[in-house]
């Protein structure tokens, strides 16, 4: 298998936690940010990372789509619960993080990595994307200050896992993958970098699934 994928995306690096908690075996390609269209539209359709090849040439785009494959090809470990009312939260979470909250993240990371976090990047390239994503994404102070308060709900909602390990359930699941990928880009973000007890339950997912954590 193959990831066409953006390296600093945190949909991408919800796949490769997944990838790596089931323990599968997979290559990596970075694209460009604009220039990736003329890659994955002739093999999905779609404009939007990741994209998984598959060793039989089929290609999976949407990280939704992917992770749900992975499940029913490769079942174990699962990323699900035995019960079915546990698995609902798991797929209510998923579904949040993945339409809001994911993209609040994007926002206020893109917006720092526009203004006072340019020094995380000082490659020519770097400016390059950061203005094509804001422009692609509508990145704008109004946006950025929604993204905000989605972020701070986020954080009150999400509080409980600060005294437990997991979001759901007594084990690792999709629920936690999917938090620990989406909110990974904050921790470079000076207001976020308090909340240690999330940082420390991140950190574990990634430990977990086999993935650098980004410092």
């Amino acid at each position: 298998m193959k990831l066409l994928q953006f390296s600093t995306s945190h949909y991408c690096r919800k796949i490769r936690l997944i990838l790596g908690y089931k323990q599968l075996h997979y290559e990596v390609e970075n694209l460009t940010p604009g220039l990736h269209l003329l890659r994955i539209k002739p093999l999905t359709g779609l404009t939007t990372m990741p994209v998984l090849c598959l060793d039989s040439g089929e290609s999976i785009g949407d990280s939704t789509a992917i992770w749900q494959y992975l499940e029913q090809q490769y079942p174990e470990p699962p990323l699900l619960l035995a019960d079915p009312l546990l698995n609902r939260q798991i797929l209510l979470l998923e579904d949040w993080l993945d339409e809001s909250i994911g993209i609040a993240t994007r926002f206020v990371y893109y917006d720092y990595r526009a203004g006072a976090g340019k020094h995380l990047d000082t490659s020519w390239l770097s400016p390059i994307v950061v203005n094509l994503v804001r422009q692609q994404y509508k990145i704008q102070g109004a946006g950025v200050a929604l993204a905000r308060q989605r972020l701070a709900q986020a954080l009150e909602i999400l509080a409980p896992w600060q005294d437990s390990p997991y979001l759901v359930g007594d084990r690792l699941t999709l629920a936690d993958c999917t938090a620990a990928a989406l909110l990974t880009p904050l921790q470079m973000i000076p207001e976020y970098q308090d909340y240690g007890w999330l940082w420390e339950r991140v950190q574990a997912v990634h430990g977990a699934c086999g993935e650098p954590f980004p410092q």
